[in-house]
């Protein structure tokens, strides 16, 4: 049974989204603010983390800057219908998804079972070698889904669960187009529509990332109006 955290000042949310999720077999804590749910966090991390963007004492951005100092546990953000901005800078930060107020119960559930299978993707147990789950190397970069271990050029790179399928999807072809559509379909299920600035923003990220270990990181390439493709030279 998974363990999901509700961290929202709403307390009319908390209770229904908590009473939602616990009739689909989830196990939830709820917190109001940021600092008590983190506080909880540093004792026992849950599986996944629903967080409020608009909150004081600690806004969801802020909590989840420090939560990825520490964990790449998987994040979805609920958004106001004209935080636009903020919905870009919590891809940016390192969110996984978002859904926005006022949102449906059914859609809520839907992220966060679509969100576990990703996980489940990539961090499960021992499996039958395929395209998804064996180590793939492609010049400096190494990702091994099993372990959900990446380096380049032999230096560890920490990426959320998108993160890593996105890098995954690119590198397994090297030279090849994969057009954004095809990379929701990589990092989404079908049934979970998400829009073209979705998948930009955590490509940015990625960039960022491997950036951070390799300033000169060049590899993944923007075909304007197309998608993305991986340089392997």
């Amino acid at each position: 049974m998974a363990k999901i955290a509700l961290v929202d000042d709403d307390r009319n949310i908390l209770t229904s989204v908590a009473m939602t999720l616990e009739a689909e077999g989830f196990f939830v804590s709820c917190f109001t603010d940021g600092p008590s749910a983190l506080e909880a966090f540093e004792r026992d991390l849950p599986d996944m983390a629903v967080l409020d963007i608009k909150m004081p004492r600690m806004d969801g951005i802020d909590l989840l800057q420090r939560l990825r100092q520490r964990s790449q546990m998987p994040v979805i953000f609920l958004t106001s219908k004209d935080d636009e901005i903020d919905e870009v800078l919590g891809l940016r930060m390192g969110a996984d998804d978002y859904v926005r107020k006022p949102f449906s119960q059914r859609l809520l559930v839907a992220r966060i079972r679509s969100l576990l299978r990703r996980v489940e993707a990539v961090s499960g147990g021992p499996v039958a070698e395929t395209a998804e789950t064996r180590v793939l190397d492609c010049g400096p970069l190494r990702m091994d889904p099993l372990r959900h271990l990446v380096t380049w050029k032999d230096r560890p790179v920490t990426l959320t669960v998108t993160e890593f399928l996105l890098l995954q999807a690119l590198a397994d072809r090297p030279g090849f187009v994969k057009t954004r559509d095809q990379l929701m379909d990589v990092a989404y299920d079908d049934q979970i529509y998400v829009d073209d600035r979705t998948i930009d923003s955590h490509i940015k990220r990625l960039r960022k990332k491997l950036r951070m270990v390799d300033p000169a990181f060049s590899a993944i390439e923007t075909l304007y109006g197309i998608g993305y493709k991986y340089n392997e030279d």
